[in-house]
């Protein structure tokens, strides 16, 4: 009796409560955030014009999922294997928003509009299921994955978006560049001089930073014919993953954004 009733009570893997597994908010994750987006927009573009697109795009897929499965093997945040998906899904969520555009003809506007609806499907059931979407609350595998279909929702929408301004609206990356760092300014003077809310405030500035990366992405490596300075896709992408290892080590070293074990409460 006992036993059976010590197995009906026991909670579910996907609710038990463990170590956080992403890091700190610090300059440093936004920094290497910025560098991610950028350098998965760059190996994207380098990787679909190097080898057959349809092999480029399985590549990507396998890429993410190893990611994704060595991130959610680690009890705990550790900074290797975070980033590490973080850069995979940045690699595939560009693929995913392009390949509605190069392969099927989907215009820009369309896959912006589409991806976006999937991120505040995404945002709405985990408010729903989890009633926070706090970073400081992501200790359980349910709430992880919550949090990572949201990153890949926020690249491919970003992509989107950031070939949207870039192209169909024609104001080049240059001028797109300009655009996002003035709509992320919005949450960043919101949060610090008028009080928003810490969680919607941290949110649409994670949003859009997709787009400034993938605009200084495609401004560095595309031809000047095409409004950018001509270093091409595969050395922006080399040098971006050497800024980000580099960064990504230091912080594995000196572990200077882990969470702090103690228990935060959530946001309002």
């Amino acid at each position: 009796m006992l036993f059976c009733v010590a197995r009906r009570t026991r909670p579910s893997p996907l609710l038990s409560r463990g170590a956080v597994r992403v890091p700190e908010i610090t300059a440093y994750f936004w920094v290497i955030k910025a560098l991610s987006t950028a350098m998965g927009e760059a190996t994207s573009d380098y990787l679909v014009h190097a080898m057959n697109p349809v092999f480029a795009v399985g590549l990507g897929f396998v890429g993410f999922v190893v990611a994704l499965v060595l991130q959610f093997s680690m009890r705990r945040y550790l900074a290797w294997t975070y980033w590490l998906a973080v850069v995979m899904v940045g690699v595939f969520g560009t693929m995913a928003a392009d390949v509605l555009h190069v392969r099927f003809g989907v215009p820009y506007l369309v896959s912006s509009v589409l991806y976006a609806f999937v991120l505040v499907a995404v945002f709405v059931t985990w408010q729903q299921t989890e009633k926070t979407l706090s970073f400081h609350t992501i200790d359980t595998p349910r709430r992880e994955a919550f949090y990572w279909a949201a990153v890949a929702a926020t690249f491919a929408c970003g992509t989107a978006v950031g070939d949207l301004t870039a192209t169909t609206f024609h104001l080049g990356y240059g001028f797109s560049i300009v655009l996002f760092i003035g709509v992320i300014a919005v949450p960043i003077v919101g949060f610090w001089r008028f009080g928003w809310n810490p969680i919607f405030s941290f949110w649409f500035a994670y949003v859009i930073t997709r787009p400034i990366g993938a605009s200084f992405a495609d401004w560095v490596g595309k031809p000047q014919i095409a409004s950018g300075l001509g270093w091409g896709d595969g050395r922006t992408s080399l040098v971006l993953t050497a800024v980000i290892a580099c960064l990504v080590a230091y912080l594995a070293l000196t572990r200077k954004d882990v969470q702090r074990e103690t228990a935060h409460a959530p946001e309002t």
